[in-house]
């Protein structure tokens, strides 16, 4: 799967997120629901702006001294006996483990939910290694995914947001032989008796990173269901695979992030387990003997120095998705790569470059709501807009000769003319009475007094595919015409 979860073009998978209901109406109700949650989570810390502003000079402290943190961090998992591998890409990511599980033969491995174990493609290479080898995503939704041929998750905290229990329990039926209801009590049960299994007999152990302390050389995880706990305490080889921003100087600043983190992520004042781990120490009766640390680049250093550089202040929290209009509109399959939603428009270009993932920049209504919610203040909306600058003039990539370029030259030129653009607007009710109209419109008010499109041509097709487009009132009834007026005490 790595960074890219399809080889369809961005319209192609427009297409067939369209169609898919509930998925639209999965990602509807949880953002209603995440909405509520977060912000009474928010509420109750109080000073919200002030707790943002304090997250964000963690980030960005961290980031501009990233090479002492990194350092101080490897030294100190170094000094407990543990081992740090810095990895450039997810070739040398993959090579690095492929050769610890080698060198343990190991045919027994655990894993909990890791984003960047996907970016890098860690599971196929697993799979590939030997016939009889165990791997077992502990999360849940990450196992009803794996158990669903490896599907694509669709959301960065609720991966598997687009199944609902009826395919949940026939994924169970088919490859666990549950003969159960779909109750997601009994489902999850299910789950959990089928990994107690292979947690108790795992050999390796390999998870993600929160946050890295630097000064400690432990890891900081958070989840709500003590996977990753039993990931890192019962193999005797723990492998952490994180991304090289996913450092703190202390565990001071992480205990802030990861309080930030679940209010965002989960509405929750923190998630049920906030574990920070490392190497095993000789007064421990659990944890991994050997200890293992891949810190990976894989396209982050493009960002460091750019106008991109806030990018990697982010935490995974997916607040940003949580309020996305574009989001609610297409999920996550539609954008192409395990980071959906606005973070993913901005990130994947970053990791993965213009030419695979130039759409998604252009995926957003640009409303700023995924900034005003960022716990760590990234300005997402205007990274976004730093996306298009770069594609159109500084590499002057759609400058092709296309139609599409020759209507945005065309409204290029109109809108900057005020004789042409006042003329436009004249004919804007003629014009658009002419098209085929919607019966009912989704959302009421004095704006659609005059109906709305249900079909429209060319670039505002793209529109009234998945939203209603006001009729304009006839020009004696437009601000403009009444602003004349009124000026001139008519």
């Amino acid at each position: 799967m790595g960074l890219s979860t399809s080889t369809k073009t961005f319209a192609e998978r427009l297409e067939e997120s369209k169609k898919d209901q509930f998925a639209k109406a999965a990602v509807a109700k949880a953002q209603d629901a995440q909405w509520d949650k977060r912000e009474t989570a928010r509420n109750e810390l109080g000073n919200w702006q002030e707790w943002r502003n304090i997250a964000e000079s963690i980030r960005q402290h961290t980031l501009k001294y990233l090479p002492h943190y990194l350092t101080e961090f490897s030294d100190n998992v170094a000094a407990r006996g543990g081992h740090v591998f810095f990895a450039a890409d997810a070739k040398e990511a993959n090579e690095y483990v492929k050769r610890i599980i080698l060198e343990k033969k190991a045919k027994k491995i655990v894993k909990s939910k890791s984003m960047v174990s996907t970016e890098v493609d860690i599971d196929p290479m697993l799979v590939s290694l030997a016939d009889d080898m165990e791997i077992l995503e502990t999360d849940l939704a990450e196992f009803i995914l794996q158990l669903a041929d490896w599907d694509e998750p669709s959301h960065i905290v609720f991966p598997a947001l687009h199944k609902n229990r009826d395919q949940i329990r026939e994924i169970f039926a088919k490859k666990l032989g549950y003969k159960g209801d779909n109750n997601p009590v009994n489902l999850a049960r299910c789950a959990r008796d089928t990994m107690r299994k292979l947690f108790l007999k795992s050999e390796v152990g390999i998870t993600g990173c929160n946050f890295a302390i630097a000064n400690t050389g432990d890891i900081n995880l958070s989840t709500n269901e003590g996977n990753a706990d039993l990931t890192i305490s019962i193999p005797k080889t723990q492998i952490v695979l994180m991304g090289m921003e996913r450092i703190v100087p202390s565990i001071k600043e992480a205990e802030i992030l990861d309080n930030m983190l679940a209010r965002s992520a989960v509405g929750q004042k923190l998630t049920t387990y906030v574990t920070f781990a490392g190497q095993k120490a000789e007064d421990e009766s659990d944890g991994p003997e050997d200890f293992h640390v891949v810190i990976i680049d894989n396209g982050r250093s493009n960002a460091i120095g750019t106008a991109f550089e806030a990018v990697l202040q982010c935490i995974r929290c997916g607040a940003c998705l949580n309020v996305c209009p574009v989001y609610r509109q297409i999920g996550g399959h539609a954008y192409g790569s395990i980071y959906p939603g606005p973070i993913g428009s901005v990130l994947s270009p970053v990791l993965g470059g213009y030419e695979q993932y130039g759409d998604l920049p252009y995926a957003s209504t640009l409303c700023g709501a995924c900034t005003e919610t960022c716990p760590v203040k990234i300005p997402l909306h205007e990274l976004l807009i730093e996306h298009r600058k770069v594609m159109e003039d500084d590499l002057s990539m759609h400058h092709d000769g296309s139609f599409v370029n020759f209507e945005m030259n065309m409204i290029g030129k109109g809108t900057s003319s005020p004789a042409m653009f006042g003329m436009a607007m004249n004919m804007a009710h003629t014009g658009l009475n002419m098209l085929p109209k919607n019966k009912e419109v989704s959302v009421g008010g004095s704006l659609f007094k005059y109906g709305a499109v249900r079909k429209a041509p060319a670039l505002a097709k793209g529109w009234t595919d998945v939203r209603d487009l006001p009729i304009a009132p006839p020009h004696k009834e437009q601000f403009r015409h009444w602003y004349k007026k009124h000026k001139a005490g008519k």
